[in-house]
């Protein structure tokens, strides 16, 4: 939200009021307050009206502030409110400053005030080192002029009830921190924009708007620094965001109404404060094992029938790519019935029948599900009856025909709805049913009333929480989602994919944008449409894109309106399929270990390269690259030339694991790869664990490992360690290099394994 014009002045329309000055300071045993003039009061007289903010800074949570700013405090609490775990028990640090202002520490973090009576001066740090800070100009109160309202709303008209900017107030709260020199700012969820965000306004909104434009499937208030600070904006209604785009020097972000809190995490790493973020707002579940392997679907508007599936199965087995999940994309209903969550008995006469006979080739089941009624929908007068849709305010059904003739919301706030929605879940499951794709959820309306009395533009983005927590937790820990809406808190829910992009080399490099935008917000794992959704793609991109599918925590063949089976492509597309599949499988127990450890830490598997690499300039900017896991890293190839150049952190050798290339780390480098090779280079000083992978990614990780060492020199330690399905810790690896000599443990196991050391260095292994 964009109020200046220019430095000094507001833009028509806005009066902005900053705080100028700290009137007063209260402290207590958990808090600060700060009474916050927007201008400078030097007589009494001054006192006398005009607008005060009231800011108060406390912890709830160790390494984290907590910023409260409000203009008036009589408003009406609003729900629904984010989930988060904070500690009612903890205490910061409060102190007075020699300046004559307060500091209140929590952990390593802290935040400090001038003194009473001095200019608007708040600073956050890091032990002693500077994170951010607001002062003159930054925090502040606005207000909109009616006729501005009504500009809006005449511009908005058409979109009302899917994407209204405004909410019928007219004051917003808005906050301003610094950005430093070379600072960089990451996250807001899921954004394909450019991946660094400087420069950038950013809506906290969930659009279906597809993978080439600012819409989001997937927002959340949140962003990560390089200077290795976050900031969650504690609403989960509309935020705008500048990120430097309006005052060059700042990343402003602004809430509708009396009121704006928000959280800044301080940390070392960007890793820490991603954990410290997801210790508030929730760590990911941990996906089944079986989830990790390749997922093939009917694709969308595709003919299919139990014969096109099984044909489908049986040609990946006799082709040897092996295959864990078999996805029935929306046709399994009957057309202009979605969601009715049965069958299309005239395709599908003997569901539970068939999914035994299918399930009896290998792959688990999933199936496609929205929260959208049709109203052709053999389900939709019970719903419309027993009041499970959301309403208008008049009392009538919302309904509109944006996806199916007449369809109408389920409101999940209705607790009998929420129930109903789940029994249809858990009979899916019952039925043999193990995952469910939870598409749709980002056009819900705002002019509407929900059963529970949920303030209609809070729900519109908290709905995708609710909904998959629904079928979440319907599943029972058994099965996995597959969603694609989401907030801040929905990362407690994997697994999350990118929604629908073209089948180019552009869409490829905007779904790793997304991707890494997304990992950065705090969600552990994420998916994607391998060779692209909409239109089909060459041979030639469904091969680089099978790679980069294949070397992300979660794989899925899907499209729009083809099959997406390698040989629809040519013969060399199922060879590709077959290696990468087989690659991933004897990843396997690296991945999982790393799947624990997010599960764990809430720090992503899938994650930019600034996560790991905060102190290395050179790895800060880099979209085009990630890590999976600690580990590896690895470069999808965006060419069909299959030239891709690669950025390698400084700190030692790294080496490819399947060509044993190695190359010193600290700069760019440049290779041409064929079809079965990309840049996956395996960290320095790393241990990778390869398992006995045969035909499905749910397997011992322990029994008949392969222990590879990479990059050890005199001097260097490293530690592994392999879990089991549970999570529990199956087996323990400790190497030491000391001259020529490889000293690697094992414990926790009596499983036969192997050692190796990249390198070709003698070992020595003890147990």
């Amino acid at each position: 939200m964009k109020v200046s014009d220019g430095y000094w002045l507001s833009r028509t329309g806005y009066d902005v009021r900053w705080a100028a000055q700290i009137y007063e300071t209260e402290a207590d045993d958990r808090s600060l307050t700060v009474w916050a003039a927007t201008h400078f009061i030097s007589n009494r007289g001054m006192t006398l009206g005009g607008p005060m903010l009231t800011v108060t800074f406390t912890s709830t949570l160790e390494n984290s502030i907590k910023v409260t700013i409000r203009h008036f405090s009589g408003g009406v609490k609003k729900s629904p409110s984010f989930e988060l775990g904070e500690d009612s028990g903890f205490r910061p640090v409060i102190r007075r400053t020699g300046d004559g202002g307060y500091e209140l520490i929590s952990g390593n973090t802290s935040v400090r005030t001038g003194k009473t009576g001095g200019e608007w001066d708040i600073s956050y740090r890091f032990g002693d080192r500077l994170l951010t800070r607001s002062g003159w100009r930054t925090t502040s109160i606005v207000t909109e002029e009616p006729f501005r309202r009504r500009l809006a709303e005449a511009e908005n008209r058409e979109q009302r009830f899917f994407s209204a900017y405004d909410n019928g107030g007219s004051t917003y709260i808005r906050e301003m921190l610094g950005l430093s020199v070379g600072e960089y700012i990451y996250g807001f969820g899921e954004k394909f924009t450019a991946f660094v965000k400087n420069g950038q306004t950013v809506e906290v909104w969930n659009d279906d708007g597809g993978t080439c434009t600012e819409q989001s499937y997937k927002s959340v208030p949140f962003f990560v620094s390089s200077r290795s600070y976050g900031v969650f904006v504690n609403t989960p209604e509309r935020v705008s965001f500048e990120v430097g785009s309006e005052n060059v020097s700042g990343t402003a972000f602004s809430v509708q109404g009396e009121e704006l809190e928000y959280f800044i995490f301080g940390g070392d790493t960007v890793a820490d404060v991603i954990e410290r973020y997801t210790a508030l707002t929730g760590r990911p579940a941990l996906p089944p094992p079986w989830s990790f392997g390749l997922w093939l679907s009917t694709s969308f508007t595709t003919d299919y029938d139990e014969e096109t599936v099984s044909s489908f199965i049986s040609e990946m087995k006799r082709r040897e790519i092996p295959l864990d999940v078999f996805h029935f994309d929306c046709f399994w209903m009957k057309e202009m019935e979605w969601c009715s969550f049965r069958w299309d008995e005239s395709r599908f006469p003997e569901p539970a029948a068939m999914l035994a006979r299918l399930k009896k080739q290998g792959p688990r089941i999933c199936v496609w599900i929205n929260p959208y009624v049709g109203q052709k929908s053999p389900v939709f007068r019970e719903c419309m009856e027993k009041g499970y849709f959301i309403r208008k305010r008049d009392g009538s059904v919302f309904q509109c025909d944006m996806w199916q003739p007449g369809m109408a919301v389920i409101d999940f706030t209705n607790a009998e709805a929420r129930e109903w929605f789940a029994a249809q879940v858990r009979r899916l499951a019952d039925m043999g049913v193990d995952a469910v794709k939870t598409d749709f959820g980002e056009r819900i309306p705002t002019d509407v009333v929900y059963s529970d009395g949920s303030d209609p533009y809070r729900m519109h983005n908290y709905y995708s929480y609710l909904y998959n927590r629904t079928v979440f937790e319907a599943l029972d820990g058994k099965g996995c989602l597959f969603a694609r809406a989401a907030t801040a808190g929905c990362q407690q829910f994997p697994v999350h994919w990118g929604g629908d992009c073209f089948s180019d080399y552009s869409s490829m490099g905007e779904t790793l944008r997304g991707g890494l935008s997304l990992c950065m917000s705090g969600f552990g794992f994420f998916s994607h449409d391998i060779g692209g959704f909409e239109s089909t793609g060459t041979p030639d991109l469904y091969k680089r894109w099978t790679a980069f599918g294949l070397l992300s925590t979660h794989s899925r063949y899907h499209g729009s309106s083809s099959y997406r089976v390698p040989w629809n492509y040519d013969e060399e597309s199922c060879d590709v399929a077959r290696h990468f599949v087989r690659l991933k499988g004897r990843l396997m127990p690296y991945i999982w270990a790393n799947a624990v450890k997010a599960h764990l830490t809430g720090v992503p598997v899938m994650r930019a390269m600034a996560v790991d690499f905060t102190h290395d300039r050179g790895a800060l900017t880099v979209d085009t690259q990630y890590m999976l896991g600690d580990s590896l890293l690895v470069a999808p190839v965006f060419s069909e030339d299959g030239r891709c150049s690669f950025y390698l952190p400084a700190g030692g050798v790294w080496t490819d694991i399947q060509t044993g290339e190695e190359l010193t780390g600290g700069g760019w480098y440049t290779r041409k790869y064929d079809y079965f090779g990309l840049p996956l280079f395996a960290r320095p000083r790393s241990i990778i664990v390869y398992g006995n992978f045969t035909d499905t990614a749910d397997y011992d990780y322990a029994d008949g490992m392969r222990i590879v060492v990479y990059g050890m020199e005199d001097g260097d330690e490293a530690a592994s360690a392999v879990y089991d399905r549970s999570g529990a810790v199956a087996a323990e690896i400790k190497a030491v290099r000391r001259g020529d000599v490889l000293a690697v443990t094992v414990s926790g196991t009596d499983k036969p394994y192997t050692v190796e050391s990249a390198d070709g260095s003698a070992i020595t292994v003890n147990v």
